[in-house]
C-alpha cells in the first residue's frame, strides 16, 4: 500500500529537528502507522532508524549500535558497558563526521522496561551542551510514553519540542486504497477496518466491502487479526489485559457507568480509574449530549472508540468458542447478523465527524459557515437526535438524521428544534443518507461526507 497523507505529522517532525539539538516524541497504538511514518521521514532526512525490542539491555545496545553503524562506520565494533558509554561515543563520532541526526528510536518503552535508569541517562544526554544529534522517540505503550515524557513529574518532561499522538488515517483516504469502490462500500469498509493503515493494507487485495476479507483476516481463528485486541492490550507497558472485561461489556451494549458496573459485579465508583485509562489509550470515548455540561458525568455514555474494536467485541468476542470450530459459512452468517447495525453506527459516526468540514463539500451547508463539533442529543423521553451542531459564526443550529437504509420518515425541524435550540435559534434540518438524491437539497450523501473527511 502506498504511503498516504501524514502531512501534518511530517511537518511536526520537521519542526522538532529544525531546532538545534531537537527532540521529538510521538506515540500511538499498534497498527496505526508509526513505523511507516518514521521510516519514510527518516529516508528523506539522512536519519538513522532503530527499533528496540524486548531483550536484555546489553543486547539492546548492540542492536542500536548496529543501526548507528550504517551512518557512523565502526560504531558496532565495540561493546558498550552502559548507555552513557554508547551516547558519549555517539556524540564524539557524530561531531567528527558533522552528522546532526536525526536518530529515531522506535518502541522506547522496551528500553525503559528493561532498564528504567535509561530515562535519567537520556535526561542528562538531552541536557548536555555537547550533544548535537537530534532525537525522535516513539512508542506503542501510551501509558509508558506519558509516564516517561508527558506527565509533569516525568524524567523527560518539557524537553520535547514536539510531542503528539499518531491518529488513525482520516476515512476519506479509503478511496485511495479501494479506488473502484462506491462511497457506500467505503463506509462499509470503515465499519470494519476503521482508519488503521495496517488493516487497510491487509484488506486491500479483497476489495472494500468484502466479506471474504472479514472472514480470512478476523473471523477465521488462523487469521492475523483474530486475537488483535489481546495483542493490543499486551503491548501496553505494563500490560493492560486487566482492562479487557470493560471493553467486553461496553462492546456488548453497556454504556452507562451503572450498567458497566452491574455487568462486572463492581462498584461504579471503582471504575473511574480504569475508564480514564482506556480513554487515554484511545480505546473508548465518553459521550455527552448536545447542550449538556461536558464536565458532568451524569448523562455520559461510554463507547468503543475504534470501529475495528467495536466490530471485534460485538462479533468475535462473544462467539470465540463457536468460531473455533465453525465452517466458513457459519462464520459469515454470524458476521451478517451484526453487519447492518455496525455499518449504520459507523455511518452515523462518520456524519458527525464530517460536520466541521461539511461547509467545504455541501453548498447547502456553506451558508452556515463553519460548524462546531457535532454531538448526539438524548434526554429522558425526548426523541434521540443523531447529529446536532451549532454554527461557529452565529446562532444557527444544524440538526441531522443519519439513515443507513432508506426506510422510515424524517423528523421535522419544528419538532426537533424545541428540544435542542436556544429560544429563537434558527434550525436547519438535513438528512444524511449514503446514496445521493437529486430531489432534495437538504440531503448529505456518503460522497460528500468522505470528501469532508480527507
Amino acid at each position: 500500500m502506498d504511503f498516504i497523507d501524514r502531512h501534518g505529522e511530517i511537518q511536526r517532525l520537521n519542526d522538532a529537528i529544525s531546532r538545534p539539538r531537537g527532540f521529538g516524541v510521538l506515540w500511538g497504538r499498534r497498527r496505526v502507522g508509526k513505523t511507516r511514518l518514521l521510516t519514510e521521514w527518516c529516508r528523506h532526512n539522512d536519519g538513522v532508524y532503530a527499533v528496540a525490542d524486548q531483550s536484555a539491555p546489553a543486547l539492546q545496545r548492540r542492536y542500536l549500535a548496529s543501526a548507528l553503524a550504517l551512518r557512523l562506520p565502526g560504531f558496532d565494533e565495540v561493546e558498550y558497558p552502559d548507555w552513557r558509554a554508547l551516547l558519549r561515543r555517539l556524540d564524539r563520532d557524530a561531531h567528527s563526521l558533522g552528522w546532526r541526526g536525526p536518530l529515531i528510536v522506535d518502541e522506547l518503552p522496551y528500553l525503559v522496561a528493561a532498564q528504567p535508569e535509561i530515562l535519567a541517562v537520556l535526561q542528562n544526554w538531552l541536557d548536555s551542551p555537547t550533544r548535537q544529534v537530534g532525537l525522535v522517540a516513539c512508542g506503542s505503550s501510551t501509558r509508558m510514553m506519558h509516564s516517561a515524557v508527558l506527565d509533569s513529574g516525568a524524567p523527560l518532561y518539557g524537553r520535547a519540542g514536539e510531542a503528539f499522538p499518531v491518529h488513525p488515517l482520516r476515512p476519506g483516504f479509503l478511496a485511495e486504497v479501494f479506488p473502484r469502490a462506491t462511497a457506500r462500500e467505503l463506509v462499509s469498509a470503515y465499519a470494519v477496518w476503521g482508519g488503521m493503515p495496517r488493516y487497510w493494507e491487509l484488506a486491500e487485495s479483497f476489495g472494500a466491502a468484502s466479506s471474504a476479507a472479514v472472514d480470512t483476516l478476523v473471523l477465521d481463528p488462523k487469521g492475523p487479526l483474530h486475537r488483535e485486541p489481546d495483542r493490543l492490550l499486551q503491548a501496553e507497558t505494563p500490560s493492560a489485559t486487566a482492562l479487557r472485561p470493560l471493553l467486553d461489556v461496553i462492546g456488548n451494549g453497556a454504556h452507562r457507568v451503572s450498567e458497566i458496573a452491574g455487568r462486572l459485579g463492581r462498584q461504579a465508583s471503582s471504575l473511574a480509574g480504569p475508564l480514564a485509562t482506556l480513554g487515554e489509550m484511545g480505546l473508548i470515548r465518553r459521550e455527552t449530549p448536545f447542550g449538556s455540561d461536558p464536565t458532568s458525568g451524569k448523562r455520559s455514555l461510554y463507547q468503543i472508540a475504534d470501529p475495528f474494536l467495536r466490530f471485534w467485541f460485538r462479533v468475535v468476542a462473544p462467539n470465540r468458542s463457536l468460531l473455533a470450530a465453525a465452517p466458513r459459512e457459519t462464520r459469515l452468517e454470524i458476521w451478517q447478523r451484526h453487519r447492518t447495525q455496525l455499518e449504520a453506527y459507523a455511518w452515523e459516526e462518520l456524519c458527525r465527524m464530517a460536520v466541521p468540514n461539511l461547509h467545504r463539500a455541501v453548498p447547502a451547508i456553506a451558508a452556515f459557515g463553519p460548524l462546531g463539533e457535532a454531538q448526539r442529543y438524548w434526554r429522558g423521553n425526548d426523541p434521540e437526535l443523531d447529529i446536532v451542531a451549532r454554527s461557529v459564526a452565529g446562532p444557527d443550529i444544524l440538526v441531522g438524521e443519519a439513515k443507513w437504509r432508506a426506510t422510515g420518515g424524517r423528523r421535522g425541524a419544528t419538532r426537533v428544534g424545541t428540544l435542542v435550540a436556544d429560544a429563537g435559534a434558527p434550525i436547519r434540518s438535513f438528512l444524511f443518507t449514503p446514496d445521493p438524491s437529486r430531489d432534495h437539497a437538504d440531503v448529505v450523501d456518503a460522497r460528500m461526507v468522505l470528501q469532508a473527511l480527507r
